[in-house]
């Protein structure tokens, strides 16, 4: 402050007041008054004897909540009360005067500066600083469309690229699992220039449309949505959807977030119960501001998730909490095989990560760095902590805590956005999830749980993601019993790599994104033009399976019993068997695909691609078949499944006699 308000008035004479005690060496020529810590008519006194023969041109104090000060403020506010210029937590500064008391009280209860002016809308006649929302729209071409694949739109509030947090590594994740079966079209806003990000997205996606987020410009009490529905409400991107819907003829909309809901859509992603967030900030603050988030976002969320055709959750949990027939849990997951395990160091280092851009992140390191971490450090001299905290945490340190600088330690490393955090787990004995307040399930913790890392955790921390204490993770709450398990684990390399070891046959069992993909495969199947179920065939099907057979005389006309003795699945729809697809190992990585059928009711409606897509899926390897050499539509559809012609049978067909051309498919 002394530096900044010298640079600013240079030509004035400089004083700097100090608490009598506090070690301080005034910046550049200023002169030093100490004033003792007492109540403020003394220390008023004191400073009136110093200044007495000066004019008092500007008087800087710093506001920041605590009560040190709190006597230089009122003395201050006695001896110079219009030429106050107010500093906050965050060094933002502000000149208080009788002319604008309301800006002036907002800034000195902490409101940000660029916030202190905004006004409701219905206030319009006093209203200066408006919302702007850019009309601007972007497209980006990408892969050629697949006229045999169902289209699928997904609309984001932000690209999912880089992964610099848990939401964009699942977005970007089931994207890829998406495209492997469907044409993708992705709508995303976005703040900063997103050349990268498109450049990643346009291998998996036709075509990726890009809005500028509006900057709201509302006090966040004054509307009874969530200020975080108005922040992304854009005519433009409501025109790209509906141009998506019209001119793409997407058959399927899936909505990313509970805030972006308005948009509408035929699945509700929610990557959180919001409510039960905010419900939890309520419990813990008991402050009528905490309640009105929790009220209003309650009311508007239980509303938004009853108009989806389906809604996902991340878990049983949440599925229970929001009470609607139509949730279904696709857990969020980690690639498997990117986060591969390595030996773990002979060391005591600690891992955190969470960006600083989700409050409960910063909630969560503050409770672990000033309620565990000095005294921890102090049990384990050479022990090291390691803070990812994502993209510009300072600017949400400042935000969220009111605070001017990020918090530093001997022994600890603060890094921004990591593009590859596996180096950092790799140097990791113990992976940090101190969450106080949380909904949804936590994606780092999969990763470490991948990585074979033993995680330490709050109950709030691995909520929902069915992990044993003691076993799969160790669960500690409060910051007592958060201590002395950090400790356990630190001294004691057996129980730590036991834990690792189990979680990481739990993640290979449960939380593969392959596997995940394939449950958002199919909910996407049954919404795009028909509610095609796939499953194994059964004994029972065998008639249908026979009839079906029978229709199809282009195709091999096997006895339908014989399919029990392979690999067969039928596409099942509204209890009626739509096609089925029988395939057979030939050797490893290599299986060949003996017949494909299709009811004649439902042809042309992608049943066959549906069945091959699965069939590769299923099986990944190299895929033969054979068809009629007149059967060109056929032909034509396996080409554009990605097979290709590698042979001729001369007279392979019977009924009339016929060459089969023999395709395969190249993993």
């Amino acid at each position: 402050m002394a530096a900044e308000i010298q640079s600013l008035e240079p030509a004035r004479r400089h004083f700097v007041v100090a608490l009598t005690g506090d070690p301080f060496v005034p910046p550049g020529t200023a002169q030093s008054i100490e004033v003792p810590r007492s109540r403020w008519p003394w220390v008023a006194f004191k400073l009136w004897r110093r200044l007495r023969h000066y004019r008092i041109g500007l008087a800087p104090v710093l506001f920041d909540g605590s009560d040190s000060f709190r006597g230089l403020r009122w003395a201050a506010a006695f001896l110079a009360p219009r030429r106050i210029l107010a500093y906050n937590a965050r060094l933002e500064r502000f000149h208080l005067r009788p002319l604008a008391p309301i800006a002036s009280l907002l800034f000195l209860a902490g409101v940000p500066l660029d916030r202190i002016f905004l006004r409701p809308r219905w206030l319009w006649p006093w209203k200066r600083d408006r919302s702007v929302v850019p009309s601007e729209c972007r497209e980006w071409a990408g892969r050629t469309p697949d006229l045999s694949r169902a289209r699928v739109a997904i609309l984001t509030p932000y690209f999912p690229y880089p992964l610099s947090h848990g939401g964009a590594v699942r977005i970007y994740s089931l994207l890829c699992e998406i495209a492997r079966s469907f044409d993708v079209y992705l709508l995303s806003f976005y703040e900063t220039d997103p050349a990268g990000a498109v450049a990643a997205l346009l291998p998996y996606c036709v075509r990726v449309t890009g809005v500028p987020k509006p900057r709201y410009r509302e006090p966040r009490w004054s509307t009874l949505l969530p200020p975080e529905v108005h922040e992304f409400r854009s005519p433009a991107m409501r025109e790209a959807v509906a141009r998506a819907r019209q001119r793409d003829g997407v058959q399927v909309l899936q909505t990313e977030y509970t805030f972006l809901a308005p948009y509408g859509g035929d699945i509700l992603v929610e990557h959180d119960v919001t409510f039960d967030l905010y419900r939890q900030i309520y419990e813990r603050n008991h402050t009528f501001s905490s309640w009105w988030d929790w009220f209003r976002w309650r009311r508007f969320e239980k509303r938004a998730v009853r108009h989806f055709p389906r809604v996902v959750v991340m878990s049983d949990k949440d599925r229970e909490m929001l009470g609607i027939p139509h949730a279904y849990v696709i857990p969020n997951g980690v690639d498997l095989d990117r986060f591969t395990p390595t030996a773990e160091p002979d060391a005591e280092r600690m891992l955190f990560i969470g960006s600083f851009r989700h409050f409960p992140n910063i909630v969560a390191f503050r409770f672990f760095f000033e309620g565990v971490w000095g005294e921890l450090r102090r049990r384990f001299p050479k022990a090291e902590l390691t803070v990812v905290a994502g993209p510009d945490p300072l600017l949400y340190w400042r935000e969220h805590t009111g605070l001017a600088a990020l918090p530093s330690s001997e022994r600890m490393r603060l890094f921004e956005f990591v593009a590859d955090v596996r180096p950092l787990y790799g140097e990791t004995n113990l992976v940090l999830v101190p969450t106080l307040v949380s909904a949804g399930t936590n994606v780092k913790l999969l990763e470490a749980l991948a990585m074979r890392r033993a995680v330490l955790s709050t109950s709030s921390g691995c909520a929902g993601l069915g992990l044993v204490h003691g076993e799969t993770v160790w669960i500690a709450d409060g910051e007592a019993a958060f201590l002395e398990a950090a400790t356990t684990l630190l001294s004691g390399p057996a129980l730590r790599r036991s834990i690792a070891q189990k979680g990481y046959e739990a993640a290979h069992r449960r939380f593969g994104w392959n596997r995940i993909g394939e449950a958002q495969r199919h909910l996407l199947r049954q919404l795009a033009g028909g509610e095609f179920l796939l499953r194994p065939v059964r004994k029972e099907d065998l008639p249908e399976l026979s009839a079906i057979q029978a229709t199809a005389l282009e195709a091999a006309q096997w006895r339908p019993e014989d399919y029990l003795r392979f690999d067969c699945h039928v596409a099942e729809c509204d209890g009626r068997i739509a096609g089925f697809l029988v395939s057979r190992p030939i050797v490893a990585g290599e299986r060949e695909i003996l017949n494909v059928a299709v009811h004649p009711a439902y042809r042309r409606r992608g049943v066959a691609g549906l069945l091959i897509r699965a069939e590769i899926e299923r099986w990944p390897g190299d895929h033969f078949l054979e068809v009629r050499e007149s059967n060109t539509a056929a032909r034509n559809l396996y080409k554009k499944l990605g097979f290709e012609d590698v042979g001729v049978r001369p007279g392979y067909y019977d009924s009339p006699p016929e060459a089969g051309i023999v395709m395969r498919f190249f993993s």
